[in-house]
């Protein structure tokens, strides 16, 4: 029997308020006949998107005489959507191809885009060929473009040749998008230089270098300060001096894009690897060795609970690193992407970015960026967990603004940095607000203390200073700024905003949730030891889902949606192991790997009667 005729869809046209990285040119798929496109739909603030962006590389390399890659930069927050941030991320983040602005959405409506990072492969001759959501693509992504190039090198329908992308000119300045900061003694200051892969040592004038660490070349080395190597570092930690002395040095430091902690040796500067293999964590779990357990983009640090807490950002957790035992353990967070208080096992986060610790030592602030939300770890035993997690600031995955009052009422957009303040309150660097804010938890008021700032990220109290005074890292300003703490602060209301993505339409009552995933040629679902997938549904608010909440195996799940009139988010994690060969049958190469593949959707939707009862998701769709 034949196979059944799969129907061609041709790409709809690419539409925006224009472009970066190809030296001013429009670009048109109709002009790129001839090449293999890859659209690769993200927003800077996605760790997930970023993830992505290095996944690429090796096959934009690899392939850069038959396949353009175009980034649709299609964002979720208002700051997003400024045209001057877009640029100044691009930058940032090293994007070597070209990037459509596309504040509006248009062309992510255009391709029923659901997620960020989503994936579009279009053939030479200008169909749709692939659509591919989250993370873990690249190698289906090497075999499905060796397909095409064989294809359409027998048709004639592939031209090979250079692309379209004109780099901007290098930019020079002394700090390049810098992080996190960490005060010394003497008043001086250690700053994570982000996009220079380096550390500096600053004087209090917070622009005279004592010195550098890291040749700045993007790398995981090993050695003294001048041949050592980060890629992207952030977060900074000093250990009490008694862990210190044993552990050998001074100072943790987040090496995000190298998904490790290094060791910093302040007396000559040396730089080892203290947990972390360099590979990134593609599990949901671990715990162990640090030395043998992967990572996913630490963001920031703290010491608490006579240990170091990791940001980690990459699977919305906290975990905890040991430096004496050399051992790492999942602290909080269960992975799925959200607000979800309670004992710590249980709870959500969403790329948790900063960090802080109450003068007593019994808190533990966390900025919970893609949340927008202020929340906080204290010792309470909670359903078997020894920490509760609580949110002081945020509602949830879309919400965001720049509103002061009450906290249960106030607004946040994207913070990634928090520092607590000698009376006890909280600063938190309200990043894509361009704001430093206060929270009093006595008070349970915010307020706003300073605006007008490049993006900050980072803050520290300047304890040189008779007066309350921050140090904040501005880091679209590429400049650290103090900025004094008024004793009366400024209440504002520059409105609630809502990210601008469309709800999907769903049917109250049973809806059937299938999600989409075809193994690359080559790959096979191995059942041999029971279903390969696994399928996580929770909602916002919890009401919405009726039936259907929980982790079980398995592609499909059946849920029963409550008629809630303003509806809510569904969240949906999924991951599939796909092994080379066919293990089913024993045709199984000698060395076969397997591959992980995995997506956290948030799904806003309404609800309607005569809607669809139908919700379908591609993990890999081809």
């Amino acid at each position: 029997m034949s196979s059944p005729t799969r129907a061609r869809v041709r790409a709809p046209e690419l539409t925006g308020r224009g472009w970066l990285n190809t030296g001013g040119e429009p670009l048109s798929l109709a002009g790129l006949r001839g090449k293999i496109v890859l659209l690769d739909f993200w927003t800077f603030c996605c760790v997930n998107c970023l993830h992505v962006l290095d996944e690429l590389r090796p096959l934009e390399d690899k392939n850069g005489d038959v396949l353009v890659t175009i980034g649709v930069h299609s964002p979720k927050f208002e700051h997003e959507a400024d045209a001057d941030a877009l640029v100044a991320a691009v930058e940032r983040y090293e994007v070597r191809h070209p990037v459509l602005d596309d504040p509006d959405l248009v062309t992510w409506k255009a391709f029923a885009a659901r997620a960020w990072p989503t994936l579009t492969v279009i053939d030479p001759e200008g169909y749709v060929v692939a659509q591919l959501s989250g993370e873990g693509h690249a190698h289906g992504l090497a075999i499905l473009l060796d397909e095409l190039v064989a294809e359409h090198d027998v048709k004639g329908t592939l031209h090979r040749g250079s692309g379209p992308y004109v780099p901007p000119a290098p930019p020079s300045t002394s700090l390049r998008f810098p992080g996190k900061l960490l005060a010394l003694p003497e008043g001086r200051f250690l700053v994570s230089d982000t996009a220079h892969h380096q550390l500096v040592e600053l004087d209090a004038d917070l622009v005279t270098e004592r010195r550098r660490i890291g040749s700045g070349t993007r790398g995981p080395a090993d050695g003294m300060a001048a041949q050592a190597q980060l890629s992207e570092p952030q977060g900074l930690l000093q250990l009490p001096e008694a862990v210190a002395a044993q552990v050998g040095y001074d100072v943790v430091v987040a090496d995000t894009v190298n998904h490790a902690l290094r060791g910093l040796r302040l007396s000559d500067g040396r730089v080892s690897t203290v947990a972390g293999t360099g590979r990134q964590l593609r599990q949901r779990s671990g715990g162990g060795s640090a030395a043998a357990q992967d990572l996913s983009s630490p963001w920031d640090l703290a010491w608490f609970d006579d240990a170091v807490v990791v940001a980690m950002a990459g699977t919305h957790q906290l975990w905890r690193f040991d430096p004496v035992a050399g051992t790492v353990e999942v602290l909080a967070g269960t992975s799925a992407e959200g607000i979800r208080d309670g004992g710590a096992a249980d709870a959500w986060f969403a790329q948790p970015s900063g960090l802080a610790v109450s003068a007593d030592g019994a808190t533990l602030w966390v900025a919970d960026s893609e949340t927008s939300a202020l929340r906080h770890v204290h010792a309470r035993e909670v359903d078997g967990s020894r920490f509760e997690v609580l949110t002081d600031v945020g509602t949830g995955l879309f919400d965001f603004g720049h509103v002061d009052g009450p906290a249960a009422q106030a607004l946040l957009q994207h913070p990634l940095g928090v520092a607590v303040l000698p009376d006890g309150s909280v600063a938190l660097c309200d990043t894509y607000n361009g704001a430093v804010r206060r929270f009093d938890p006595l008070s349970g008021e915010v307020t706003t203390l300073a605006t007008g700032l490049l993006e900050p990220s980072d803050a520290v109290v300047d304890a040189t200073s008779g007066d309350p005074v921050l140090v904040v890292v501005e880091s679209a300003a590429h400049r650290l700024t103090r900025v004094a703490v008024p004793a009366d602060a400024q209440r504002m209301d520059g409105g609630a905003r809502r990210t601008q993505r469309p709800a999907t339409d769903l049917a109250p009552g049973t809806v059937e949730l299938i999600v989409g995933f075809v193994p690359p040629t080559g790959q096979k679902l191995d059942h041999r030891y029971g279903d390969p997938s696994r399928l996580v549904v929770g909602a916002t608010p919890p009401e919405l889902l009726l039936d259907g909440a929980g982790s079980e195996p398995g592609l499909r799940r059946t849920l029963r949606l409550a008629d809630l009139p303003d509806g809510g988010v569904l969240h949906v994690s999924v991951q599939a192991a796909a092994c080379d060969g066919d293990p089913e049958t024993g045709e199984v190469p000698e060395f076969a790997a397997c591959h992980l593949y995995q997506q956290d959707w948030g799904i806003p939707v309404q609800l309607a009667p005569g809607s669809p009862t139908v919700l379908h998701l591609d993990l890999r769709g081809a």
